[in-house]
């Protein structure tokens, strides 16, 4: 995995101002160094789901994820961008073999003392259902390969908007050694439509904005220690707050490590009445390790 010399770079960064607003490629290539993009298994390798058209769905050639090289402030990087407006993100076999190839390549690039820095841009709803358990199995190995990478290099989460991360992937985002969100992001295990779903619109609104974004939203997970940094939706500023996370290095201890911590504190709150969003924020926020 190694970047290609400055003339074979495939497209120069986008002038826009707006992070949310780019698709999955043009956001790889505004955060990567000017010049350096070059995708991996791209549009015209038709690596497509072979499940998609047995349910009449137009399938992509890239399945929904771009794979980027190229370099950040210098250093090798891999981006891994997931495409929100095809299947909402969804994960299935082939966009998540491309996950794991991905880490996998990267970490052994660590192993030979050549550091990768990895990039992931959730824009997903989780798993993709209509492949089943080639995409559970496809996010557990990603899960695997992330822990196994991120003992060498920091593992970088960036959620912006419009759709989120949600099911199998806010666990990989829960992974990640750290997480940037705007506040237009969200972030949690189901997403609004399914908790109305199973537990009533008296649980929980899905029609509600307000209410979302001060449960799942960039601002709230925050506050509440799930997300590191809270960023505009800045192209310039969200690659500045890429690369101070980076300068970070590894961090000193992983949410995902506190397992213990987090039951004690959620067997504290009282399920008998819906949770205010601003006492959960305290509750969430006194109760986490730093």
């Amino acid at each position: 995995m190694t970047t290609p010399p400055q003339g074979q770079a495939q497209a120069q960064r986008p002038t826009a101002t707006s992070f949310i607003e780019l698709r999955a490629r043009s956001r790889a290539q505004a955060l990567l160094d000017q010049g350096t993009f070059h995708e991996l298994l791209g549009p015209f390798e038709r690596l497509e789901s072979p499940w998609l058209e047995m349910q009449d769905i137009i399938p992509e050639s890239d399945d929904g994820v771009i794979v980027a090289r190229g370099r950040l402030a210098g250093e090798e990087a891999v981006i891994l961008a997931i495409e929100g407006a095809f299947q909402g993100g969804a994960i299935g076999e082939v966009a998540g073999e491309k996950f794991i190839s991905s880490l996998e390549l990267a970490k052994q690039d660590c192993e030979r003392g050549t550091p990768v820095r990895p990039v992931l841009l959730l824009e997903t709803g989780g798993v993709r259902l209509q492949e089943g358990l080639l995409g559970e199995a496809a996010m557990a190995r990603i899960h695997a390969n992330i822990v196994a990478l991120r003992a060498h290099v920091p593992v970088v989460g960036i959620i912006s908007g419009m759709i989120g991360c949600f099911g199998g992937m806010s666990i990989t985002a829960g992974l990640c050694s750290y997480l940037i969100s705007t506040r237009e992001g969200r972030l949690g295990l189901n997403g609004p439509a399914v908790v109305e779903e199973e537990a009533g619109i008296a649980e929980f609104d899905s029609h509600d904005p307000p209410l979302i974004w001060s449960i799942m939203g960039g601002t709230q997970r925050e506050g509440s220690g799930f997300v590191d940094l809270l960023v505009d939706d800045d192209i310039e500023v969200i690659r500045q707050a890429l690369l101070a996370v980076f300068a970070r290095g590894k961090p000193g201890h992983y949410r995902s490590a506190q397992v213990q911590a987090y039951r004690s504190l959620l067997a504290t709150f009282d399920l008998t009445n819906q949770l205010d969003p601003e006492v959960a924020h305290v509750l969430l926020k006194s109760g986490r390790e730093v």
